[in-house]
């Protein structure tokens, strides 16, 4: 019997995220037992090389010793304690040192808490119910995001997951990303109701979607204009396009922002911060309750202090992953030339979506619309030559520091063979 079929016996569907069965590719998954650098080492002794990287946190590739020796440290100390320490300060304060826009953070264990506790706060603060969320972003799986999400839940056509109540998305109000209109039309229809807009800032989960010239600007222009809030949801784009994130490089300031992956080191953590009067409100310093047993976990706060202190430390890194991005998006557009494929390719930094269509894909109908077929083939072919992908056009491609010129030049000459084949 398989791996994958006793983990069918004990886990729903063999895994414990969706994405992760292959259903949006076909076939069975890679089921992993180590990984170092660039490289993951499959249970069979297979190696690949990893453009998943964990879906965003591993900026420095697998086990970079810094990082491993921080955890090495806390775990000597203990692995929770339930009450506060030192080191959820210290990687607080460096969080809110790099996003202008937090005055405050709260810790949490994942992206899913932040969103949903994002969202209840604008609530709180506004005395509104209703919000808006783009089609094809996803924020996690908490009740009121499950509408026209993307990622996991694009891949197995649930677009409303069963067991979410009717009245927890009645406030949930969706329009197309990069569409401003869409968005005023939706304030004109429910004026003095709408208590925020939620974003990410650079979609991630349908593949790589930047936001278009001035959509940003706009979306913090209207949300001033009829007293909502914006959040920007960084969880994957936090640290990740840029010291501060997308905000600081798009020079938009929202109102909150959570984050996520880069800030644990590879180990679970999320948070969500950003102005004092609207953080105050959070428990125990205001009404808004939020709480969790292992927030601001040891493990987790050593890891990402090392995280953002290596980023400090290197601020070069940024250019090299945008030169290694540049790099393999020339390669792979040369070859669908050569092969007479269409191919789009959009990329921020080391964040990258490659779609087989013909033209900008700026929303998720364009997602929809690229060759998923094609893709699935691709994939397996690219997978079957060592080269281990994300299992769906809905997920983003993450470089990470130790993608060099070999491991570029090996993918391109890859993805070259496959479309050849």
């Amino acid at each position: 019997m398989s791996l994958f079929e006793r983990a069918q016996k004990v886990l729903p569907g063999g895994v414990n995220s969706p994405v992760r069965a292959f259903r949006g590719v076909g076939g069975s998954p890679v089921f992993v037992r180590s990984a170092d650098g660039a490289y993951l080492e499959g249970e069979d002794g297979t190696q690949y090389l990893d453009y998943i990287g964990s879906y965003g946190p591993l900026i420095f590739g697998h086990r970079p010793p810094e990082i491993v020796a921080a955890i090495e440290g806390a775990l000597e100390r203990g692995t929770t304690f339930g009450v506060p320490t030192a080191s959820e300060v210290e990687l607080a304060e460096l969080v809110c040192s790099a996003f202008p826009a937090m005055d405050m953070v709260r810790m949490v264990n994942s992206g899913t808490e932040a969103t949903m506790s994002a969202l209840r706060l604008a609530r709180a603060a506004t005395g509104r119910q209703r919000f808006i969320k783009l089609a094809g972003c996803y924020h996690g799986h908490a009740d009121a995001f499950l509408v026209a999400a993307g990622s996991g839940a694009a891949t197995i056509g649930v677009p409303s997951s069963p067991g979410v109540p009717s009245a927890v998305t009645d406030d949930t109000l969706i329009a197309p990303y990069n569409d401003l209109g869409t968005i005023s039309d939706l304030f004109e229809l429910y004026p003095g109701e709408i208590a925020a807009i939620i974003v990410e800032p650079v979609a991630g989960n349908m593949g790589l979607v930047p936001p278009v010239t001035g959509y940003l600007a706009g979306l913090r222009e209207i949300t001033r204009r009829h007293g909502s809030l914006l959040i920007f949801d960084e969880v994957m784009t936090g640290f990740r396009v840029a010291w501060g994130g997308a905000q600081v490089k798009y020079r938009i300031e929202p109102d909150l922002t959570t984050l996520g992956k880069i800030i644990g080191g590879g180990l679970p953590v999320g948070a969500y911060g950003g102005r004092r009067d609207l953080m105050q409100q959070v428990a125990p310093a205001g009404p808004v309750y939020q709480a969790g047993t292992l927030s601001g976990n040891p493990l987790a706060m050593a890891a990402g202090t090392a995280a953002l202190r290596l980023l400090q430390q290197k601020p070069q890194l940024y250019d090299r992953l945008e030169a290694a991005g540049a790099a393999l998006e020339a390669g792979m557009l040369e070859a669908a030339k050569r092969h007479g494929v269409p191919l789009r390719i959009q990329r921020d930094g080391s964040m990258f979506g490659f779609f087989f269509i013909d033209r900008p894909v700026e929303c998720l109908e364009d997602v929809d619309a690229s060759d998923h077929e094609l893709f699935s083939e691709v994939f397996h072919k690219l997978l079957a030559d060592g080269i281990h992908m994300p299992p769906s056009p809905y997920e983003t491609l993450f470089l990470s520091a130790v993608h060099g010129k070999k491991e570029i030049e090996r993918t391109v000459e890859a993805f070259d063979r496959a479309l050849a084949s």
